[in-house]
């Protein structure tokens, strides 16, 4: 029986036991004492009365002192009872028998994934699995979040990982067990999983690095950090150096280059479309794509609108791109030197440091607490020291806080003191991403996504998300091209790609008049995503 079960029937017991001895000895105090006998149901009444605090009846007035006390004591006793004891025991049982029960049952499922301790890093890879129609099941110790998980219609089963809660979940047929809890608590669920049997993938979330390879001598098919790859992902997106925007851009050479221009509030161009701005190739620039919130619209349509706040990528030489921005009014170039602003130096922002610096990028690390590598000690909160920063000369500012509402709060800071400068953040719960990016940033990535990319790539292989999708430039021969110009045959409606230069014998050619058309022995250069160049190569096959 139910531990609450118990308690109320001991509750009841006591209170039954306690009026029989209230009323017998009110029937002998009335008697011996005051002179006025009490049959026992008058002396249950009485009883009753004092014990709940409701009255008690004609009985209103006693005279001898021991029997005052008596009562006294008999009406501090019903206090106590319904102020105290009443809660202690009624109310557990009224909880238990009224709130949602926890599955904790073995379930049936097959060949689905199981996950021990639910958090940020694997809500993405639930997503991504629902989605690929695979079943979860998710082990949770903590009742609060388990009943949580319930409500929001996960499949979840309530236990502890010593009372054998692995056995319920029908792990030997599932196709993967996931441990995201601490790493002592990982370690622990890896072992009790292979004691099972269980001889499938067991994939690891390690908080401390050096744990990874404990992780796989405990039993592990892998360990992986998610804060180091969070931040690499981070400091990719800060620094060409470490993942240009757009690869295969070094064939090509010094005589074309990728830019990057912010389209301010105030801009003419804000608003437009492509087409009405007359952006889409324009005095040997090409538009290739456009950051906004984060997400690269690539290729750009004509009827692509120009967002405020948004970052065109361009593709030209140094003087159309100069031209390029002394003609669009209210486009302003990212700069592409001075170091990299990087606010809190924790794991993620030391790993960002790190990876910037590898690649020859100066890095100014500011934090609130002084440590390693902390170049200045302060609030990123405080425009004084940012200022102190010199964050009017930066590239980029990083920031790796370990607070959502922090970073939400600096973002909208450093984009009022500097409209211009890319705001590059960390984010630790996914929900928070739309917050983060109305308040200024430019890109924002949550362990999350990180998570999720990583374990859905080991479990669904190419189905899984895409954080940051690349731009490529692929030389390609001019076949199926021969007498049009590259404006002509809807060459980007069709495929996806832009062409951004020509190059016929030692010329390389980015600015096309009305009279150019492509010519047989022309080497072209298209640009676009991994898809769009593999569609073209579809459409014109190569010799």
């Amino acid at each position: 029986m139910r531990r609450s079960h118990n308690r109320l029937f001991l509750l009841l017991g006591v209170l039954v036991g306690l009026l029989l001895v209230l009323s017998l000895l009110y029937m002998l105090g009335m008697n011996y004492l005051e002179g006025q006998p009490r049959t026992f149901w008058q002396a249950l009444q009485w009883a009753a009365g004092t014990a709940s605090t409701t009255g008690y009846g004609g009985d209103l007035y006693w005279h001898h002192p021991v029997m005052v006390i008596f009562v006294v004591f008999a009406q501090f006793v019903g206090l106590t009872l319904v102020f105290l004891v009443f809660p202690m025991y009624l109310i557990p049982f009224l909880e238990d028998r009224f709130e949602t029960k926890l599955p904790n049952d073995p379930v049936r499922v097959k060949n689905h994934v199981v996950i021990f301790d639910y958090g940020p890093s694997v809500a993405t890879l639930i997503a991504e699995l629902a989605r690929a129609n695979i079943p979860t099941v998710i082990i949770d110790e903590d009742e609060a979040a388990a009943r949580h998980l319930h409500a929001l219609g996960h499949r979840v089963i309530y236990g502890n990982l010593d009372e054998g809660v692995l056995e319920n979940t029908n792990l030997l047929q599932a196709r993967a067990l996931i441990v995201n809890g601490s790493d002592d608590r990982n370690a622990a669920t890896i072992l009790a999983a292979r004691q099972l049997g269980y001889e499938g993938e067991i994939l690891a979330l390690v908080e401390d690095p050096y744990h990874r390879h404990p992780m796989i001598l405990a039993g592990a098919s892998s360990a992986y950090t998610p804060r180091h790859v969070l931040g690499a992902a981070l400091a990719a997106r800060a620094s060409p150096k470490v993942n240009p925007t757009v690869s295969g851009i070094q064939h090509l050479g010094r005589k074309l280059q990728v830019a990057e221009a912010r389209i301010t509030r105030d801009s003419v161009l804000s608003g437009k479309s492509l087409e009405q701005a007359g952006l889409g190739q324009h005095a040997g620039v090409t538009v290739i794509g456009q950051w906004v919130a984060g997400k690269l619209i690539s290729p750009p349509t004509p009827e692509m609108r120009l967002e405020p706040g948004g970052i065109l990528v361009l593709v030209g030489n140094e003087e159309s791109i100069r031209d390029f921005m002394k003609l669009c009014a209210g486009a302003r170039r990212l700069r592409r030197d001075g170091p990299f602003l990087i606010a809190g130096s924790g794991e993620v922002g030391r790993k960002v440091a790190q990876l910037l610096n590898d690649c020859g990028e100066k890095t100014f690390l500011i934090d609130i607490h002084a440590g390693p590598g902390v170049d200045l000690v302060g609030n990123v909160l405080d425009e004084a020291v940012l200022k102190q920063a010199g964050l009017d000369n930066v590239q980029a500012v990083v920031l790796a806080l370990s607070a959502d509402s922090t970073t939400v709060f600096s973002a909208v800071i450093i984009r009022d003191l500097s409209p211009d400068v890319p705001i590059i953040a960390r984010v630790n719960l996914t929900e928070n991403l739309e917050r983060i990016y109305v308040a200024g940033a430019d890109f924002a990535l949550s362990i999350s996504q990180v998570s999720g990319q990583l374990l859905a790539l080991r479990l669904l292989g190419n189905e899984s998300v895409s954080l940051d999708p690349q731009l490529r430039i692929v030389k390609v021969s001019a076949v199926g091209l021969e007498n049009h110009h590259p404006k002509q045959g809807q060459l980007r409606d069709k495929t996806g790609c832009a062409v951004v230069a020509v190059e016929r014998g030692e010329d390389l050619v980015v600015e096309f008049d009305a009279d150019f058309t492509f010519q047989q022995n022309d080497s072209v250069y298209i640009c676009g995503t991994a898809e769009a160049t593999q569609k073209y190569q579809e459409l014109y096959p190569q010799e």
